[in-house]
């Protein structure tokens, strides 16, 4: 029997594809065709519902087929096609454990493309996905529905957020976690949760509240998810922010490409794309940063929920998690305690079995231990942790690394609380400084130059310092009392109130060697010189006070003494008295003068600004030795890791010679052949896409090409010299001979 031949019309309809594409065109002349296919198609299903298990392949394939046709074009006839969602929809929850993996997909991508198509909305597509993730055995259906629930909500939230669908799968995220505690259901929250975060699609409080319910589940899975999430979600947002910004235009190779090359549309149109990618690089660059907070600050009960996550999985002794996760849970507690200063007096005493060098991850322990510590808490509860560290730790006998690590966390501990330590103690520590490991030493030296800056008094004389001892004298230093906090101020005021008053003092004295005719006329005026001619400086200001100028604003208690006279009080250094007269004057010398009894000028805040500068170089480059605030802060928003605890033994280790050889060859290019520096420089250009200088070009001609051009020229006079200079320098103006670097 011979092969049949097909009609025109039975060919259109054989092909689907090219069926689409004419209903595409032209959907009302196709009208009877697409109700054709829509009818084969209602068949084809009936037929399939109604025994899934038994299709065979070529059923199979035309359903498929089907499928694709009609989410292409189920848009163009609304009313014919309303039911088709549904459709898919039935067939995915009740069938898609035996569905054929391909028409699965198919399925799942057909509702992708109608969501995308605007014919059902994202809540009904991801009601529909999302308890099939959670409930399907397949591992590539799983990975399938979860990349396709990530790229709905992004799409979704592309434009601008939307907030009633973020609402939406938030509270389904939240009830997935609390329904059930022991399932590992929550695993699934706890992944869409974090990527999202990453990606900065959702950023406010509500997901924060759906990890802190993981935290507190059952199951171990769900809870370190969790854990990380509060741990390493921002950073791994920063991360991810930076990665999406690398990609950047190098304008000058696309333009020497384009130079060099022939023109063409295509190469205009890749130099105008690139050109329009390093605008709008520009433009994310000078925009100003939105302001995303972290996700321990969104919390809404820190102290609440520091409390159940140390009862429920770290106090509970039924708890059978690993001790790489109950450390996880632990630094999670005490970044909570030390961010928010909680109080949460039975966790250090839970410190005290762990306190011992044979403890397994011992310097996790000791930096969990001064993460917890601030400046709220008790002294009595930190103190015997210290004695017991430097027990166990910090001994002749014990190893250099352990001692060094002892005492090192003794010192991160008082960083925070400074009155933990007991002046017995300290000066036992501070007597390592002696010791032959290099690690030991550093570390004792770093726990002097602590206390030289926060309690000096503890340090015995010859340990104090220059400084230390004459700010004890002066009375500038001063130890802070338990609970004390510093009054808030302008940053930086005391520097130009000490400016001010050098600079009055360096008038007054250039007034006392003038002759007496001429003091009347240079007599200082303290209420309207401030030092440097702030008058000169304000912008639109004139002499009468009524004007909008600037007006100093003098205290009732000095308007009787005389300049002169407070500038000579001012200057001396107040003498130490006892008791309460002591800490009168020490807090009228902690508040500024200058704050309290003028306002400031815009000379003022320049000058102030400067001084800011002027004291962070100074700092940076040594000059200057107080960092209290930076010490006792340090580590507030990023922690503690074991890698701190054990940086003094690091450091003061020999590094072996497989350690110097790789560390020497750190950042250098491999040399699989041995090549001179020219040639690895040749080669790295190549790569670039960049070509040799004309100078090479013309080292690599033929002798003989260029016989006839040198002796052309020794033969030219000085007329035809002079104009080919200036026409080269012509050229070179216009761009060269191609002009490719002309302007358009």
């Amino acid at each position: 029997m011979g092969k049949r031949k097909l009609a025109a019309l039975e060919k259109v309809d054989a092909d689907l594809v090219n069926l689409q594409y004419k209903i595409r065109r032209d959907p009302k002349s196709y009208a009877q065709e697409f109700y054709d296919q829509w009818l084969a198609y209602d068949a084809q299903r009936q037929i399939f519902i109604s025994s899934p298990s038994t299709a065979s392949t070529d059923d199979l394939k035309k359903f498929h087929d089907l499928v694709d046709l009609i989410a292409h074009v189920a848009d163009l006839y609304p009313d014919l096609t309303g039911a088709y969602p549904d459709h898919l929809k039935e067939l995915l929850n009740q069938h898609h454990a035996i569905l054929h993996p391909e028409l699965r997909e198919k399925v799942v991508g057909s509702l992708v493309l109608l969501r995308r198509k605007d014919v059902i909305d994202s809540t009904s597509l991801l009601t529909t996905l999302f308890p099939i993730l959670i409930s399907t055995p397949s591992k590539t259906l799983r990975s399938l529905l979860y990349t396709k629930i990530i790229s709905d909500l992004r799409e979704s939230n592309s434009k601008s957020t939307n907030h009633r669908l973020n609402r939406t799968i938030q509270t389904v995220l939240h009830n997935l976690v609390t329904s059930d505690r022991t399932s590992t259901k929550g695993m699934w929250a706890t992944r869409i949760t974090r990527e999202l975060w990453r990606r900065q699609v959702w950023s406010d409080a509500k997901p924060c509240d759906v990890m802190k319910e993981a935290c507190l589940s059952d199951n171990e899975k769900v809870v370190v998810g969790g854990v990380k999430f509060f741990l390493g979600g921002d950073k791994s947002r920063e991360e991810f922010e930076d990665e999406s910004s690398d990609d950047e235009v190098d304008l000058k190779r696309v333009k020497h490409q384009s130079g060099i090359n022939k023109k063409s549309k295509k190469r205009q149109k890749a130099y105008e794309k690139a050109i329009d990618k390093v605008k709008k690089q520009d433009r994310k660059k000078s925009a100003p940063h939105p302001l995303n907070f972290s996700a321990l600050h969104l919390l809404h009960d820190p102290q609440g929920f520091a409390e159940q996550l140390f009862q429920k999985h770290l106090q509970n002794t039924k708890n059978k998690f690993s001790l790489d996760n109950k450390l996880l849970i632990l630094q999670l507690v005490t970044r909570l305690v030390g961010l928010h200063k909680l109080t949460i007096i039975s966790l250090y005493s839970w410190f005290v079995r762990f306190l011992t060098p044979k403890q397994a991850q011992v310097t996790s322990f000791l930096a969990s231990l001064a993460q917890a510590t601030h400046d709220l808490v008790p002294p009595d509860a930190i103190e015997p942790l210290v004695v017991k560290i430097a027990n166990e730790f910090v001994s002749e006998a014990s190893a250099s690394e352990v001692a060094a690590a002892g005492i090192n966390s003794i010192r991160e501990i008082a960083i925070r609380q400074p009155l933990c330590m007991t002046e017995t103690l300290l000066q036992d520590l501070v007597l390592y400084q002696r010791s032959k490991d290099k690690g030991v030493v550093m570390a004792a030296k770093g726990l002097q130059s602590l206390y030289r800056e926060v309690y000096p008094e503890l340090l015995q004389k010859k340990y104090r310092g220059k400084e230390a001892t004459m700010g004890l004298r002066s009375g500038e230093t001063r130890q802070r009392k338990f609970g004390e906090e510093d009054v808030g101020g302008i940053e930086g005021i005391e520097l130009l109130e000490q400016y001010k008053e050098e600079q009055k003092a360096k008038k007054l004295a250039e007034q006392e060697g003038l002759p007496e005719g001429d003091e009347g006329e240079k007599k200082l005026d303290d209420e309207d010189d401030d030092g440097f001619h702030s008058d000169e400086w304000e912008v639109g200001s004139t002499d009468s006070e009524s004007s909008g100028g600037w007006i100093d604003v003098e205290s009732d208690g000095e308007d009787d003494v005389p300049a002169k006279k407070r500038q000579k009080t001012g200057s001396k250094a107040p003498q130490l008295v006892d008791g309460d007269k002591e800490n009168v004057v020490a807090e009228a010398n902690r508040i500024s003068t200058l704050a309290m009894t003028s306002i400031l000028t815009p000379a003022d805040l320049l000058k102030l600004q400067e001084l800011r500068r002027e004291a962070r170089v100074d700092q940076a480059l040594g000059n200057r030795s107080k960092r209290k605030k930076e010490l006792i802060d340090r580590h507030i928003d990023e922690g503690v890791t074991a890698e701190d605890i054990e940086l003094p033994a690091t450091l003061g280790k020999k590094s072996t010679k497989e350690e110097r050889v790789a560390l020497a060859k750190d950042g250098k290019p491999g040399r699989d052949e041995h090549k001179s520096t020219q040639a690895i420089r040749k080669s790295k250009k190549e790569a670039e896409g960049k070509s040799s200088t004309n100078k090479e070009k013309a080292r690599k001609k033929n002798f003989l090409m260029t016989v006839g051009k040198a002796r052309a020229k020794t033969k030219r006079s000085l007329t035809d010299t002079t104009k080919a200079l200036r026409q080269h320098v012509a050229r070179s103006k216009n761009g060269g001979r191609r002009r490719n670097d002309a302007p358009p």
